[in-house]
């Protein structure tokens, strides 16, 4: 849930890949569907709140979730619900103009949520941004390559020479290849511990695991790579 990269293969495919960088004490449960309403919703679980950072319903919608807004806030619970819950609850309601226009955002952390829509002749990708007071939206060119990191952990700075290691990289494909980018995942930064993409804060924070789900054609590819237990599903 806090480095998140969107690479587009043409007009309707693409991969979107998410390293979640968490307490090591915090497992999550390997991804598989569960029913949501009228549809099966895949993700991996977070036991802890029952919630998940990044989800598919295999068909139209893929979200993945950041902590945080645009700034570093200051952590003050008690909040109203999980951002994990609320990734869960869009796909009750499974349309985005009447999930921003009808769900409560009021009462809950900040966050950036990540929303690609697969249900046109081409791929619609959107941002949502909640900063503890007011919910910003912006729709993104979904033929561009896009990389999020999240604003509680990494300062404008380091989100800064992020985005400039992600440029470096998009420039030497010719396509995106899920298992390539996945990799990259694991590799991309400086040596810096502390800020690399797969990260690791004297094991209070590190990078637990890496998530792609990749789009490609009517197919969709989930990939689950733990890195604490070092296993892939």
């Amino acid at each position: 849930m806090c480095t998140v990269t969107f690479l587009p293969n043409g007009k309707t495919d693409y991969v979107l890949t998410s390293n979640r960088d968490e307490t090591p004490k915090r497992a999550a449960l390997a991804p598989q569907g569960y029913s949501i309403g009228t549809s099966t919703i895949y993700y991996p679980k977070d036991p802890l709140a029952g919630g998940t950072w990044i989800a598919t319903d295999k068909k139209r919608y893929t979200l993945c979730l950041l902590n945080g807004g645009f700034e570093k806030h200051k952590h003050q619970p008690p909040y109203r619900i999980s951002r994990g819950q609320m990734v869960l609850q869009f796909f009750e309601t499974n349309d985005l103009q009447k999930f921003r226009n009808n769900f409560e955002f009021e009462g809950m952390e900040p966050f950036t949520l990540v929303v690609v829509d697969s249900g046109a002749q081409q791929t619609r990708l959107d941002e949502m941004v909640w900063d503890g007071k007011k919910l910003h939206t912006k729709t993104l060119d979904a033929t561009e390559a896009y990389i999020w990191s999240s604003s509680t952990l990494y300062p404008e700075s380091v989100r800064a020479e992020r985005r400039s290691w992600f440029a470096l990289w998009t420039k030497e494909q010719h396509s995106y290849i899920q298992e390539e980018i996945m990799l990259f995942h694991k590799s991309g930064g400086k040596g810096d511990a502390w800020n690399d993409f797969v990260m690791n804060r004297d094991e209070v924070v590190k990078t637990v695991s890496i998530t792609s789900i990749e789009k490609a054609k009517a197919d969709f590819n989930l990939v689950y790579e733990d890195l604490i237990k070092e296993k892939v599903s």
